[in-house]
């Protein structure tokens, strides 16, 4: 098992950095299932550490989440890739995961030095870079301009904070 996680580790962190794409991870189901677990892992090291990150929020944020995947499969299935449809969606997932867990040790490393505000700025920041590497990720899938997949990361950005807002403002 070992032997493929750290070079699936490896290759989703260049994909972070906006160095490799959603085509350098290969086919399969198994690092498929290592990825949702490596994002239900961040998920709940969020839970687990941050204070003010309740049940309600890991929920949300898995749900919207969930959301912004679907989005993005759709997309690649109606842009004639579907054969990119599990590398796409796993570069998702898997880079999701490494900039989540990024902020939790951002969040908990920082907080007891800095404060509150700048803490969570910083990790705001971070949360905030997944939009770029989405958007890298899903026009290398799809053959489109760089710009292009930042436009349609926006959107499914803007669409997961709808829905985020909708739920946690209904009484």
């Amino acid at each position: 098992m070992f032997p493929k996680v750290l070079p699936l580790i490896r290759t989703l962190f260049h994909i972070v950095l906006l160095r490799k794409g959603p085509e350098d991870i290969p086919r399969s189901w198994f690092l498929f299932a290592l990825v949702l677990a490596l994002w239900l892992f961040s998920a709940l090291a969020a839970l687990a550490l941050i204070g003010q990150f309740d049940e309600t929020d890991f929920f949300l944020g898995l749900f919207s989440g969930t959301i912004g995947v679907l989005c993005y499969a759709a997309l690649v299935v109606v842009s004639g890739r579907p054969s990119r449809l599990l590398q796409t969606v796993s570069a998702i997932i898997g880079c999701g995961a490494l900039i989540s867990l990024a902020f939790v040790a951002e969040y908990v490393l920082f907080l007891p030095f800095l404060g509150e505000v700048p803490t969570g700025l910083v990790a705001n920041l971070i949360l905030l870079w997944s939009v770029p590497v989405e958007g890298h990720i899903i026009a290398r899938a799809i053959d489109r301009h760089w710009y292009i997949g930042i436009l349609i990361a926006i959107a499914v950005f803007a669409l997961q904070y709808v829905i985020y807002s909708v739920v946690t403002t209904t009484p």
